[in-house]
């Protein structure tokens, strides 16, 4: 079976776009690896993972409790607790990578790096398989290699949705960029490149409906835009592998 290499920022990222993948990957016996800027074990964003802060109205942006199980698993596992540094990370010692998002501030780094940027290179000159969700899709547009290609991500609606029933409880929490990640996306993958937003009425993907996300595939590039499609995001990645 394949190994993969989830690339994670510090903090801050959203644990069903990491936990989920990794659950399901592990039960179909790929091995899976984890890369963070220090080199030590990655914690998800805590509002996101456990609703705390969350106003009423906004409580479907908390983690669903199959993600919540699955995390609790996943930061025990021994390669969750040993990742590799960025900079020491090669995407060929992979059989794929995976760049998950989350919407808080310790994701910009992630965003940000020229060594992040560098996997997702080395991944796409080998035409190695990647997946991409949320504003994990952002480095790779970053870096250049999307331009051309067919993605989805992040939609506007969603970050809007976010954004808006959270200003006042936790302003600036679900707003990492002052433009959007459609936006930006689009802008970088060119005229050539397609954006897909999907349906307006996501369904979420789980154990009991695991084919009910959203992912557009390129060749072996795989994007999904949100913890819904996470689930069959990675089924998606196991069938490419």
């Amino acid at each position: 079976m394949g190994k993969i290499l989830i690339v994670l920022p510090d903090s801050d990222y959203d644990p069903s776009e990491v936990a989920l993948p990794w659950f399901v990957w592990c039960q179909a016996g790929h091995e899976v690896f984890f890369a963070t800027q220090s080199g030590k074990p990655a914690f998800a964003d805590p509002i996101t993972l456990t609703g705390e802060g969350l106003p009423l109205f906004a409580a479907s942006l908390k983690a669903r409790m199959e993600a919540e199980a699955a995390y609790a698993t996943m930061i025990a596992a021994p390669h969750f607790k040993k990742p590799v540094k960025w900079a020491k990370a090669k995407a060929d010692k992979y059989d794929a990578l995976h760049f998950p998002g989350g919407h808080a501030p310790g994701m910009k780094p992630y965003c940000e790096s020229p060594e992040v940027y560098r996997l997702a290179k080395e991944a796409f000159a080998a035409g190695q398989p990647v997946s991409a969700i949320c504003h994990g899709v952002l480095p790779l547009a970053r870096a250049g290699v999307l331009k051309g290609k067919r993605t989805t991500a992040l939609t506007y609606i969603m970050e809007e949705i976010a954004v808006r029933l959270t200003a006042k409880a936790l302003p600036g929490h679900y707003r990492t960029y002052p433009v959007s990640v459609e936006r930006e996306v689009r802008q970088r993958i060119g005229r050539q490149g397609k954006f897909e937003r999907g349906g307006l009425f996501p369904r979420y993907a789980g154990s009991t409906a695991p084919n009910a996300g959203f992912v557009v595939q390129d060749g072996n590039y795989l994007s999904a835009r949100w913890p819904g499609d996470a689930w069959t995001l990675a089924l998606r990645m196991d069938e490419v592998l």
